[in-house]
């Protein structure tokens, strides 16, 4: 016979759907590809064969299909028209005739390829679905357990499969043994050979970004928006916020009462400081929100060179500073601008020697000097680069005196490099 032993097929397959929580017809679509690879090895090759399971007797038979033919050339694929007739009277030339496979395919060794098959093809299947699944949760926060700590990584047992914590994942500071709860963000899945590997991270913003959308219900509803973050994990973060809501206050609402909502956050970090500051599209208002518990008394933005100038009070330097200049990377990173922290004495010095530089330009007096300089044009180099149109709407002059201290500022940076160049020549002739 052609058939498998099916006495119990029908059980065993409703068996393996329920252990492996595996669709029903997959684990039937899996059975038929075992058999039909046990056929094709026991029949030969270039056979058209197919396996096919009947719900109705529980049994899986192996066909296989034949053209028929005026005129037989290939005899795996074809058959006359008077063979055709003998299995089925109504055939007729051009049909595609399905032949069942009579021949004991089946033996020990056959059925235990066929056990080997059926669960290699139900392991696949295992591995989609949870690539599936996990695949539609990437971005979110898991939780899981500790099963294993590893130099290079942590895996975690989150149920359904593992997943991988690598060591630049981790935050710096933290330890983990086996057994141990663990929270992190999904932040990659691939499939790979030998199935999905999925790759977690608690360093990440999105990590930061998804715990207070899981303890501010204001940002879940999209009430309270995070508008961007910068993140030193385990040391400090800054988390900048707004409110689609005038009744909502957007920091109140992340901190919570009695800072309960933050804390929660903090804890789960590790102690991790965060600054949750006013989220403004002005830079400099960002930049200076940012930079708080420090005030600071001027900022300057340049947006050429894109550097921002904070001039704070000078026993206040030290502050805006931070720890190993942490405050200024972390606001540098959030603003996107480069942050020169400045103190009010040192900045009145440089005010002095900055716009009386600017006064070598021909025609740029004392009180145009100081203009120039307050506004953002602070060196010669950006005035000769300037736009004559924004120049003289930033001043309130005329588009013909800007072009002409454009023009008298390339002028002077050209003789400076005429000399620069004339002194290097100098200096090498006589070395």
């Amino acid at each position: 016979m052609a058939q498998l032993n099916t006495d119990q097929l029908s059980s065993v397959i409703d068996q393996l759907s329920k252990d492996k929580n595996i669709d029903r017809s997959l684990v039937i679509e899996a059975i038929e590809q075992a058999i039909l690879a046990i056929a094709r090895r026991n029949i030969g090759s270039g056979y058209d064969l197919e396996a096919r399971y009947t719900e109705e007797t529980g049994e899986i038979e192996v066909f296989m299909f034949k053209d028929v033919a005026e005129e037989v050339k290939n005899d795996k694929t074809e058959i006359t028209l008077q063979e055709a007739v003998e299995y089925d009277v109504d055939s007729h030339i051009g049909d595609s005739l399905g032949l069942k496979v009579e021949k004991n395919i089946y033996g020990r060794i056959e059925a235990q390829v066929a056990k080997q098959i059926i669960f290699q093809k139900i392991k696949e299947v295992e591995h989609q679905n949870i690539f599936d699944e996990f695949n539609l949760r990437k971005g979110e926060i898991v939780n899981g357990l500790v099963r294993k700590v590893e130099k290079s990584m942590i895996i975690v047992d989150l149920g359904k499969t593992e997943a991988v914590l690598p060591k630049q994942e981790q935050i710096f500071s933290e330890t983990y043994k086996s057994h141990d709860r663990i929270r992190a963000v999904l932040s990659d899945i691939r499939m790979e050979k030998g199935g999905p590997k999925l790759i977690l991270s608690r360093v990440s913003d999105e990590f930061l970004i998804k715990l207070f959308e899981s303890e501010v219900p204001e940002i879940y509803d999209g009430i309270v928006k995070i508008a961007k973050v910068a993140r030193a994990p385990g040391f400090r973060s800054k988390v900048a916020v707004y409110s689609t809501s005038r009744d909502i206050d957007p920091i109140g609402a992340c901190v919570g009462i009695k800072g309960f909502r933050i804390q929660n956050i903090i804890n789960e970090l590790r102690g991790e400081k965060i600054d949750i500051i006013e989220y403004s599209d002005n830079p400099s208002k960002l930049a200076s929100n940012a930079l708080s518990p420090a005030e600071p008394s001027k900022v300057l933005l340049n947006n050429q060179t894109k550097v921002i100038t904070v001039i704070v009070p000078d026993d206040q330097l030290s502050l805006a500073i931070g720890r190993q200049g942490q405050n200024v990377r972390l606001t540098s990173n959030l603003t996107g601008y480069k942050i020169d922290v400045v103190s009010e004495s040192k900045a009145a010095k440089k005010d002095v020697e900055g716009y009386k530089m600017l006064m070598d330009i021909p025609g740029v007096g004392d009180i145009i000097a100081r203009s120039l300089y307050q506004i953002g044009y602070s060196t010669v180099e950006i005035i000769a680069g300037a736009n004559p149109e924004k120049l003289a709407n930033d001043l309130s002059i005329d588009i013909k005196k800007a072009d002409k201290t454009i023009q008298s500022a390339q002028d002077l940076l050209n003789r400076l490099q005429s000399d620069l160049e004339l002194k290097e020549r100098i200096n090498r002739e006589i070395n």
